[in-house]
């Protein structure tokens, strides 16, 4: 059982399930992710429709590193919602490879139309939903939402109006594990713009951030040069990166297949490949 929510918590949780409300008898299907946000959409749809009414449907693929499947699992586990994995194969779209900054918008197409396709009749679904929030529908880099909009995906948090620090808010209280996650963009964000996307790269950026992990930084991207690794850690951690951890990263990052390891003084940079263009596409 999930814990009770209190206050606005409580009241938040109550405006995104009631939209849920009108799909009467039938079952929910939640792409999920295990992030944050779908989590949390996940469980106010367990609160409010029952666990035998909600399905937690996770699209594996190359850009879902192995760490973000198994704490997927973890999660739901903890929700107590059903799983159902659904293989995409958006790497076999050559949109999808050429990795423009629609790039997002084909592997959503790619999971929502394995979705309502394959496992909807399979599993009696007959709405789905996705963790959009209303910080996201604000931002201009966030092509997955035309796919939403084309499959009529539902997106409750936004609509109920919910931020990104709401959902916080509402999975600490619920207790769920993912409550301080930092957020885990796909390993295909990794890579640059134009530049394509190919199993063997998402496969060294995944080895790479993986270790980095292992080392003790809380968060980190590895983005992909060709043969340059660009890493970005939170600023607190730069010290210990440069530091330290400076060989043991090293040592750690050319063991993925890069050549030469870079440290981005700037961070943690979310968007950082896809902003920029989506600024000069709309100025």
């Amino acid at each position: 059982m999930l814990p009770e929510l209190t206050g606005v918590n409580a009241e938040f949780a109550d405006r995104a399930g009631a939209l849920l409300r009108p799909l009467g008898a039938g079952r929910l299907g939640i792409a999920f992710s295990g992030g944050v946000d779908s989590s949390t959409l996940l469980a106010i749809a367990v609160r409010e429709l029952g666990a035998d009414r909600v399905v937690a449907v996770l699209g594996v693929s190359p850009s879902l590193a192995a760490d973000e499947r198994a704490a997927a699992h973890e999660v739901a586990a903890y929700v107590g919602a059903r799983v159902i994995e659904v293989i995409t194969h958006e790497g076999n779209l050559p949109e999808y490879r050429a990795n423009g900054p629609d790039r997002c918008y084909h592997c959503k197409n790619e999971l929502f139309t394995r979705i309502t396709a394959e496992v909807a009749a399979a599993h009696g679904i007959t709405a789905v939903a996705y963790g959009e929030n209303a910080d996201d529908v604000l931002r201009p880099d966030r092509p997955g939402s035309r796919a939403a909009t084309e499959h009529t995906v539902l997106r409750p948090l936004a609509d109920a109006g919910l931020d990104k620090a709401a959902v916080r808010r509402i999975a600490a209280e619920l207790g769920l594990p993912c409550a301080d996650k930092p957020a885990a963009p796909c390993l295909a964000s990794r890579i640059p713009h134009f530049d394509e996307v190919t199993p063997e790269k998402l496969a060294q950026v995944e080895e790479a951030e993986h270790a980095l992990r292992s080392l003790g930084f809380t968060d980190c991207r590895v983005r992909h040069h060709g043969d340059v690794a660009r890493i970005e850690v939170p600023v607190a951690e730069i010290p210990l990166l440069a530091g330290e951890l400076r060989q043991a990263a090293l040592t750690a990052v050319r063991a993925a297949g890069f050549r030469s390891v870079a440290v981005d003084l700037a961070g943690i940079q979310s968007g950082a490949f896809t902003l920029p263009l989506v600024g000069v596409h709309h100025g």
